[in-house]
């Protein structure tokens, strides 16, 4: 299971034109499902979300969560962080999890944040044409892959 995880000061989710999430301060997620991810992924991948600490402390120092900021989370469903691209220029999407499973996890993801303690979790349309919008605050942008805690452990 893959994420990017970027800080935001503030983002939001078209489609057809019509807001269909936003959030303010906090994380705009990226979130992909690939070929051998489980529940278990589900689970390590919100647990180490809610705990990164990249919010700035009295020192000016990351050293808060989220939970920490009392911050936001949209998070948009993003079959193409699956892709392989190790030959030609046309990116293979093979490894992504299929729709229905891929769906499920993004769902559960999201929920699994807000049982975790986040307030606040927008949603695109998994599947959608959507426009995403964000400023990104730093920039920070974190990229997670729960492979390395499956070999690692967590």
């Amino acid at each position: 299971m893959k994420a990017v995880i970027q800080r935001v000061s503030e983002a939001s989710v078209k489609v057809d034109n019509e807001v269909v999430g936003a959030c303010n301060q906090g994380y705009m997620i990226l979130f992909g499902a690939v070929e051998g991810d489980t529940l278990e992924d589900v689970e390590i991948l919100a647990q180490k979300v809610v705990n990164l600490r990249i919010f700035c402390d009295e020192y000016d120092k990351m050293n808060r969560s989220i939970l920490d900021i009392d911050g936001e989370i949209l998070a948009i469903s993003q079959f193409t962080l699956a892709a392989d691209v190790k030959k030609g220029n046309r990116p293979s999407f093979i490894k992504a999890l299929n729709p229905a499973e891929a769906s499920e996890f993004y769902d559960i993801f999201c929920e699994k944040l807000k049982e975790l303690g986040v307030k606040r979790v927008e949603k695109g349309v998994f599947g959608g044409d959507m426009k995403v919008s964000l400023v990104n605050d730093g920039p920070v942008t974190i990229l997670y892959d729960t492979e390395i805690w499956r070999k690692n452990g967590n």
